[in-house]
């Protein structure tokens, strides 16, 4: 893959690595997954793009969102890499071809509004991204939204007033902003990364690291103030949160350990837990990375991407299905020392 797509946030996970050769090939490993009903969406012809995942001595991955589901329950939309561009591509969920959406040449991230219309990306240019909006069914048409910073993680308010993003301050630190697209006017909100806005409300879940150096999950009032740590653990980090559509769980990815051959090595892997932050569980386990997980419009399923399946480690969109009475185990969790 071109370089010049790799746009790593580190999350900095302290993990030292051996080198070791996994199999890739079976799409379960564990029969932890057995009961997750796992099935592919893609095919290797797709060219899916997958997040990059850094394994030297510590375990970086990229937190920003690369696949997305129609809310109308049609579509479901990735990012692909061809002819040395990143573009974000459309197909009916029942299949079909998949349509170019955009045409660009770094699309980084992406996320629908919530009627389904429109896309809201940011792309990278040079040293910098900017945040564009498009139409969802016709696209090509963007419509510029920043420029000269590195803005990424964009999405919409479920009012579609605002598009809220990351941006990564100048003084090295990350907050989170907020684009008016009725006056065309830009805010500061809050320190953090990967804003998701909680609907019919003044909060968002975001995501900040804490004096340790792990990163927990929050939910932030931005118009009262009131800050809530939610998912916190001495030795995981996450990333990436959503709402169900019911309100009840949230989704995000997580650092783990896969063992083999009494060994330990990191991974990234999908993770849900309530809303409050109990009963957190991690839902795969393969030695692959799965990533940008995302829940259907019901709540029945969560697509993400992962290279399971694959001798050549080629990503796909993977597909599980979510069934609250299986969660009865949650995870022990440390607290910070």
């Amino acid at each position: 893959m071109n370089k010049k797509f790799v746009f790593i946030i580190p999350l900095m996970l302290s993990v030292a690595l051996n080198a070791q050769t996994f199999d890739y090939s079976l799409p379960v490993q564990e029969e932890r997954e057995l009961n997750l009903d796992l099935k592919k969406i893609t095919s290797d012809d797709d060219c899916v793009y997958m997040p990059p995942v850094r394994k030297t001595s510590n375990l970086n991955w990229m937190t920003n969102n690369v696949i997305g589901l129609d809310p109308n329950r049609k579509n479901i939309s990735w990012i692909s890499v061809r002819n040395n561009s990143s573009n974000i591509f459309v197909r009916a969920l029942d299949g079909g071809s998949a349509l170019q959406r955009t045409n660009r040449q770094s699309v980084l991230d992406f996320n629908y509004s919530p009627d389904g219309n429109r896309f809201c990306f940011s792309e990278a240019n040079g040293q910098t991204n900017r945040i564009f909006t498009t139409d969802a069914n016709k696209g090509y048409v963007c419509k510029q939204m920043t420029n000269d910073e590195r803005d990424y993680s964009p999405i919409y308010s479920s009012d579609q007033k605002y598009i809220f993003f990351t941006r990564k301050e100048n003084r090295g630190g990350f907050g989170i902003w907020r684009y008016d697209l009725t006056e065309n006017s830009l805010s500061y909100i809050t320190s953090g990364i990967n804003p998701y806005p909680i609907k019919g409300t003044t909060e968002i879940l975001c995501v900040r690291t804490s004096n340790n150096g792990k990163n927990e999950v929050w939910k932030i009032n931005y118009e009262t103030g009131d800050e809530v740590c939610i998912v916190s653990d001495a030795e995981r980090n996450f990333s990436s949160p959503t709402l169900s559509p019911d309100g009840k769980w949230i989704l995000m990815v997580g650092s783990s350990e896969f063992q083999f051959k009494r060994k330990k090595y990191p991974n990234t892997d999908i993770f849900v837990c309530s809303i409050d932050g109990t009963n957190l569980t991690q839902l795969t386990y393969h030695p692959a990375n799965d990533l940008s997980p995302q829940w259907s419009s019901d709540g029945k399923y969560i697509f993400f991407v992962s290279e399971r399946g694959s001798k050549t480690k080629t990503p796909n969109i993977w597909r599980l299905s979510f069934n609250v009475n299986i969660y009865c185990c949650p995870l022990k969790m440390k607290p910070h020392i």
